[in-house]
């Protein structure tokens, strides 16, 4: 990731960074890898206060460019929209929704055999 241009904005505590990031032979960079990169390159910068904007790819390019802002606290990253802060929300969780799924498969298994023994009578049945 490089960094184009650097804005501290101290009315709105944030810092604003103005990416480009060249991946030759990858595909585009996923939010997360985004989010951290912008985190990494902003010295004490909390990934759960870093949001990524107006990111976009060139067709045929293999260049992303785009905006990250950085806030100070969570008072200041509150402007952000909801659309937005929820879509960053989820990068951060993702071993709650793990455990909830890993709750959720053991009744789904208890459900497949019932519907198994359903299904060979049906079968028997008709032909």
């Amino acid at each position: 990731m490089e960094i184009i241009e650097r804005k501290e904005n101290s009315l709105l505590d944030r810092v604003e960074l103005t990416f480009q990031w060249d991946h030759p032979n990858e595909p585009t960079p996923s939010l997360s890898q985004m989010v951290e990169a912008a985190a990494k390159s902003e010295p004490g910068a909390d990934k759960k206060l870093v949001y990524v904007k107006n990111v976009g790819t060139r067709f045929g390019m293999s260049r992303t460019s785009g905006m990250a802002l950085i806030y100070g606290s969570d008072e200041s990253a509150s402007i952000e929209p909801d659309y937005i802060s929820e879509r960053h929300k989820k990068l951060n969780d993702p071993p709650k929704k793990e455990a909830e799924k890993a709750v959720e498969e053991p009744k789904e298994e208890s459900e497949e055999p019932k519907e198994e023994s359903e299904e060979p009578t049906e079968e028997g049945g008709e032909g």
